[in-house]
């Protein structure tokens, strides 16, 4: 009687399977044009719902509008009478010109230690994390400590509107007994010196107001002297807003984010010398740098239909960011700036959120990186931009940004949101599912 040749299949694990999940997600093309013609929303859905569903799970998908589909799924904890804790992502990305990439952006492709494709940070990696940590747990019957809400949502690229907007609206059930959550831009590490790495929590996010500008003009002949030339007006106004600094305005998670750098440097850091901050942040710096004060972009330019022809009325689009506790003053500063002839209209707006860097989750991140990273340090910061936190806390969520990965110090992480060439290293996933399972254990 012979040995049996060959050896036994590898073991599948969180941190085997990991890339491979993102990767699938990065090829369903779920890009989000503002204009709900988004291709993949519901297909991307229907894909996590099969990863859950093959260990047991029962997740329900929720389409707030034709392909605008959102998963949903809660996994009993060991002590149900705790609070539940829900773990959110989106799936949705922004449009890619594959013209400027090194690869498809929807290729999935792994290549120099890394996937490839829009949505590797912002934010497929997460939403992979987070299936492949589940699956692990469903796989080999470990228990959350409480509940787990997983919430995989449509539409936060735009606002959320078709997403976690529409679940808070119209589903709030989904969510009973659920105090505080975790999601996207948080945990990513920023390495500061060889005795220190931070790994940046969210604890704020900055409001939103996006608007259409218009002034209205004379109409005429472009031959003929004009001097009531709606585009002169909106130009001259747009060109003051993208030149105007709004003024300092530090708030309590960018005073402890600075505290705590200045504590590692040695040295207390000036929010007012810019220069001095950038050269310490490096490539987080177009991040950061931006929530030591309002913000407002001119984005978009139209008028006209002729070259000959004067128009009457000339538009721009604005991208509005506050500060919280600042949303007053920053539309009052944005109305003197503009003048009396801009006509300002709301397109969409969100509000400024922020919650104190406090409490036992924290503990449990800082617990969960220490394990992974002897010289982990976790800090709060605030982020520039919104995520679907601002809805969560509509139900009484508490929400932190954090979405484990560890990075080399010369990847431009930052530069990755929304950019050419988005990518993830593989190695940074594999870290990433290892904090996030301790975390829940932690939890």
């Amino acid at each position: 009687m012979s040995e049996r040749s060959g050896s036994a299949a590898p073991k599948v694990t969180a941190e085997s399977e990991v890339a491979e999940i993102c990767r699938d997600l990065i090829r369903i093309d779920t890009s989000n044009y503002g204009d709900g013609s988004g291709p993949g929303e519901r297909k991307a859905a229907e894909y996590v719902a099969e990863q859950l569903a093959e260990f047991g799970l029962e997740p329900q998908i929720f389409e707030s509008a034709k392909g605008r589909a959102s998963t949903v799924v809660r996994i009993e904890g060991e002590d149900r009478s705790r609070p539940g804790l829900l773990i959110h992502g989106h799936t949705d990305v922004v449009p890619a010109n594959a013209a400027d990439w090194t690869y498809d952006p929807f290729g999935g492709e792994i290549a120099d230690g890394c996937v490839w494709g829009r949505g590797a940070v912002d934010m497929k990696d997460m939403d992979a994390m987070t299936l492949a940590v589940v699956r692990d747990r469903l796989r080999t019957g470990r228990k959350p400590p409480r509940d787990l809400v997983l919430a995989f949502l449509a539409d936060e690229e735009a606002g959320g509107t078709y997403g976690a907007r529409f679940l808070v609206d119209k589903h709030p059930e989904l969510f009973e007994g659920v105090t505080e959550g975790i999601g996207e831009v948080g945990g990513f590490s920023f390495t500061v010196n060889d005795q220190a790495r931070f790994y940046l929590v969210e604890t704020a996010e900055k409001g939103m107001h996006w608007m259409r500008l218009t002034v209205e003009g004379r109409a005429g002949h472009g031959s003929m002297a004009n001097d009531d030339n709606a585009i002169t007006e909106l130009c001259e106004a747009v060109a003051r807003l993208g030149r105007h600094k709004f003024p300092l305005r530090i708030t309590d998670s960018v005073r402890a984010f600075l505290d705590e750098l200045s504590d590692v440097l040695g040295y207390r850091l000036d929010p007012e010398d810019m220069d001095e901050v950038v050269r310490v942040l490096g490539g987080i710096a177009k991040m950061i740098g931006t929530t030591f004060r309002n913000t407002a972009q001119p984005t978009m330019l139209g008028a006209g239909y002729k070259v000959n022809v004067i128009p009457g009325q000339a538009t721009a689009h604005l991208d509005g960011r506050f500060l919280p506790g600042y949303e007053e003053e920053f539309l009052a500063e944005l109305d003197s700036v503009l003048g009396p002839r801009v006509k300002r209209e709301s397109l969409h707006s969100d509000r400024a959120i922020e919650t104190s860097f406090d409490g036992s989750l924290v503990e449990a991140m800082q617990t969960a990186l220490r394990a992974e990273d002897p010289i982990a340090r976790a800090v709060p910061y605030c982020l520039s931009g919104g995520t679907d936190a601002k809805s969560f806390q509509d139900l009484g969520i508490r929400c932190f940004g954090f979405a484990p990965l560890q990075l080399p110090p010369e990847l431009d992480f930052a530069g990755m949101f929304h950019g050419v060439d988005e990518r993830v290293p593989v190695d940074g996933l594999k870290f990433g599912v290892r904090v996030l399972d301790r975390f829940i254990d932690a939890c």
